[in-house]
């Protein structure tokens, strides 16, 4: 059942992932009021440099969606992306700079790599099996 819908999902996933780091990188006080985080000139600029790469990221993924095959390569660092940032927030949450409800962010960036570890075994195999 995943399987069949596993593209869409991981599409979804990225373009949330765009929209997402455009905001942060427009109004990273926005986020930081959200997630509970001190807003400073030093947050607000690492929290925009951080939804940059957020935008990056999910276009990446999203433009190897669109090529004429997909690129495991891609996949790959695309989940290695959504595994580092949902550590970033756990770590950050456990040394009280983000409250608890950041979990969300964590919680949904960890379970995005999950499914872009999956999508990445199935597009490995497709191009190397």
């Amino acid at each position: 059942m995943l399987r069949k819908y596993l593209r869409l999902v991981v599409l979804i996933i990225s373009a949330l992932t765009i929209i997402s780091g455009l905001v942060q990188l427009i109004s990273p006080a926005f986020i930081l009021t959200f997630i509970h985080g001190d807003i400073t000139q030093a947050t607000k600029h690492e929290f925009g440099i951080i939804g940059m790469f957020m935008f990056l990221f999910g276009g990446l993924m999203l433009h190897t969606l669109y090529s004429a095959e997909t690129s495991s390569t891609v996949v790959l660092w695309c989940g290695l992306q959504k595994l580092g940032a949902s550590i970033a927030v756990f770590l950050a949450i456990w040394k009280s700079l983000f409250a608890p409800i950041a979990a969300l962010v964590a919680g949904f960036d960890l379970l995005s790599a999950i499914i872009f570890f999956y999508y990445y075994s199935i597009v490995r195999n497709d191009t190397h099996g």
